[in-house]
């Protein structure tokens, strides 16, 4: 079955800026922190997803706020080219996504 592609068109693709709003990315990071947050509270890491230099710099800055938040260092590092694993320092010897 051949479906119609009628006023169909290919998106331009940018390395730039996600097209949000200040307020939706204020609310993306309150989100990110939360989860992130209540991950590595319970684990002592936590991994995410991160597919653009954008999604990877955001995630950066949920690390230093819950740095910040929590005054114990939270180390944030790519694990591949598609996950961001966050760990607390101090815990990372002792319980990490492989232990």
């Amino acid at each position: 079955m051949i479906r119609d592609r009628c006023n169909v068109r290919e998106v331009p693709h940018t390395d730039g800026p996600t097209p949000l709003s200040a307020e939706e990315e204020q609310r993306c990071r309150s989100a990110f922190f939360s989860h992130i947050g209540n991950e590595i509270a319970a684990k002592g890491w936590a991994r995410f997803p991160a597919y653009t230099p954008e999604e990877r710099r955001r995630l950066h800055d949920v690390g230093r706020a819950l740095s910040e938040y929590w005054g114990r260092p939270v180390r944030v590092e790519a694990e591949d080219v598609c996950a961001v694993l966050f760990t607390l320092e101090d815990a990372a010897l002792a319980s990490g996504p492989g232990a």
